[in-house]
């Protein structure tokens, strides 16, 4: 289906679509979306999604905030190419949904962070929006589902000097998680711990 969608050239007219049908509908078709982009991205990249995105990132209902931030994750890493001006944009409205009520909301928007980190001006976006804080309050969180991939998207922080000084004083949170009971959060914050506490 999401090949036939793609071959058929609807995902411009699914983005625009988002602008102004209703909000049942705007959640059928972020899950379209949703389904394509992992199959290619360019398309939605060139017809504006981005900017779409970002205005459903703070829509009154928690499904279509949700939603928009999974589709953002989809699109990964290429929504955050150089060429592509959007990404300041996005990133801080990412980092407002951390602290968002619904738990599902804070696991997609700290997944597309997790994503948006993976590159150096994803890094720099993301500790100039101060997403240290609430990614600490995640990970401090024992039944937080953004948990994981807060402590990854941390370690990723880490890596950049003044990210590493921060977290250098937050060592204490990490080691909560080594008694975490799912091992790939006791994996993650020794990696964590590594990244942090190493000297050059």
């Amino acid at each position: 289906g999401a090949v036939g969608i793609l071959h058929a050239g609807l995902i411009p007219s699914l983005v625009l679509k988002l602008k102004t049908e209703s909000d049942e509908i705007q959640d059928l078709i972020l899950d379209t979306l949703s389904n394509c982009l992992r199959v290619e991205a360019s398309e939605a990249l060139a017809t504006g999604a981005i900017a779409v995105l970002k205005e459903k990132l703070t829509h009154s209902s928690v499904a279509i905030r949700s939603k928009a931030a999974w589709v953002l994750l989809e699109i990964g890493i290429t929504i955050f190419s150089p060429q592509d001006s959007s990404r300041g944009k996005v990133i801080p409205v990412l980092v407002r949904l951390l602290e968002d009520a619904d738990p599902e909301v804070q696991a997609s928007a700290t997944g597309a962070l997790m994503f948006a980190a993976v590159k150096p001006q994803g890094r720099f976006a993301a500790l100039g929006a101060a997403a240290i804080p609430p990614l600490l309050k995640l990970v401090a969180e024992e039944t937080s589902k953004a948990r994981l991939s807060a402590i990854k998207t941390l370690t990723m922080l880490a890596e950049l000097p003044e990210g590493r000084k921060t977290l250098l004083e937050h060592t204490a949170t990490f080691q909560q998680c080594l008694k975490d009971p799912c091992e790939a959060v006791k994996r993650a914050a020794k990696i964590a711990i590594s990244v942090i506490t190493w000297k050059p």
